[in-house]
């Protein structure tokens, strides 16, 4: 990216932050002027999102069928202790230059994430799921609105699930690797059957929560995560947040001191 399109990007998200228009994934976000900045400097990483409303391209790469891990409980919320990786999930939702900055981010360390995508967020970005999916990113479901699934009736879940999953199939060709719950980190046994309905056999949980949510700013989020982390973790991040773009260039290098290699959750539960 040259110096006059990162004052550009620089600019749109300013603008956006000030406009209220950064939204996160699961709570309110407030502006970090400092991050947005972080962010911005890095290059996109791959093409820009379509405008709202606009239709997307065919994706050059389909997503993966929803995963099956043999010998796993019903849901996951860590690898094997004693590996060598970590997984990277992030609930997908937000302005999507930040989030175009995140995949650059992860994209120029050799890492790979998991992006669990709402589906209201893919109506308004459907190029963020081709974006996803070509930077060897993993992409999955995480309801249609991000309403609080578990204390939903059981046939206003499972439309949370199966709506968002219909999204994805539309523009990738699959439902999805995986489901997450929304505005929870672990599902009730009906909510795991209804997913299990709905065509994944497991529900994603987490065991590393980074607060990023909060914007706590980045030096937080990088502390809270490499201080909670070990080998198998899946961490649980989101896009749309500045603080998280700037704090993940940081945490991937503790993860390279560790020994440790961030993957796809699929890459390290398989």
């Amino acid at each position: 990216m040259t110096s006059l399109e990162r004052r550009s990007v620089l600019r749109a998200a300013v603008s956006a932050a000030a406009a209220g228009a950064l939204a996160s994934g699961c709570s309110g976000a407030r502006t970090d002027s400092t991050a947005v900045r972080a962010a911005a400097t890095g290059r996109s990483g791959g093409p820009s999102p379509a405008a709202p409303g606009r239709a997307s391209p065919a994706p050059a790469h389909a997503a993966r069928p929803p995963t099956l891990a043999p010998g796993l409980p019903a849901q996951i919320d860590h690898g094997p202790r004693g590996g060598h990786a970590v997984a990277l999930t992030f609930h997908g939702k937000g302005d999507p230059r930040l989030a175009t900055a995140l995949l650059g981010e992860a994209e120029r360390a050799d890492a790979r994430i998991t992006v669990l995508a709402v589906g209201e967020w893919l109506d308004e970005q459907p190029a963020m799921a081709r974006r996803i999916l070509d930077g060897g990113h993993e992409l999955g479901n995480h309801t249609m609105h991000h309403r609080n699934i578990c204390a939903l009736p059981a046939d206003e879940a499972y439309a949370e699930i199966t709506r968002c999953a219909d999204r994805l199939k539309a523009l990738t060709g699959s439902i999805g690797s995986w489901f997450r719950p929304s505005q929870t980190q672990r599902s009730t046994d009906l909510v795991t059957r209804l997913a299990r309905k709905a065509g994944y056999p497991h529900v994603l949980s987490y065991d590393v929560d980074s607060l990023d949510a909060d914007d706590p700013g980045a030096a937080a989020v990088q502390r809270t995560v490499l201080g909670a982390l070990t080998p198998g973790s899946v961490v649980s991040l989101h896009l749309g947040h500045a603080g998280t773009v700037a704090a993940l260039p940081p945490i991937l290098d503790g993860l390279r001191r560790r020994g440790l290699r961030a993957v796809t959750t699929t890459e390290l539960v398989t």
